[in-house]
């Protein structure tokens, strides 16, 4: 005897109703039908997947009493390999992939922590972009390390990157001597006064 439900009836007024739905619904309206049949776990759906689901749960909950009835084994979501619980699977990728973002290095991020003037931030970041430099962990620490031996403070090496469009930094390119954060160029550089 199975202990676990190997097939159920798939009725066309199931596919008829899924047609109606865009891509992401038709796929959760699926999933929804399919876990109920084989492990009996109830749904938590929104918008058109859970009407489409409303719509077709008394077709839906018949054939799994019928079939609790007939072979004598309730479905639970503990049974038939269902582990995970009654989340839906939509929201359960959509938590591995916040998961997976909140562990990958965000370049962005980092350089923000360190910068004052976040505008040059994002201009230097479209520098980049433009000159199709990627934003690594060893791209930001090479970039620090060079602003470091410059003595100059983030902003400034930034607004230069920025300036003479350089998606990188190399603390040779800038005499110290001749330009420093101190001087009032580089200040008002950096207090955002551009007029000069």
């Amino acid at each position: 005897m199975t202990t676990h439900r190997l097939a159920f009836k798939f009725f066309k007024s199931y596919m008829d109703v899924a047609n109606e739905l865009s891509d992401k619904d038709r796929l959760a309206f699926y999933d929804a039908v399919i876990n109920k049949q084989f492990f009996g776990i109830e749904p938590i759906l929104n918008g058109m997947a859970k009407f489409a689901y409303i719509s077709q749960k008394h077709n839906i909950d018949s054939q799994v009493k019928g079939y609790e009835d007939k072979s004598g084994i309730k479905l639970t979501p503990t049974q038939g390999g269902a582990q995970g619980g009654t989340q839906d699977p939509l929201l359960q990728e959509k938590e591995k992939e916040k998961e997976k973002e909140k562990d990958m290095f965000n370049f962005k991020s980092e350089l923000l922590k360190l910068a004052e003037n976040k505008d040059l931030v994002e201009d230097w970041l479209r520098v980049r972009k433009t000159k199709k430099a990627t934003n690594t962990k060893t791209a930001l620490n090479s970039f620090l390390s060079e602003i470091e031996k410059s003595g100059m403070s983030v902003d400034y090496v930034l607004y230069m990157c920025v300036n003479k469009s350089w998606s990188g930094f190399n603390a040779e390119w800038i005499k110290s001597d001749s330009i420093t954060p101190k001087s009032n160029i580089a200040k008002s550089i950096l207090e955002g006064d551009t007029g000069w």
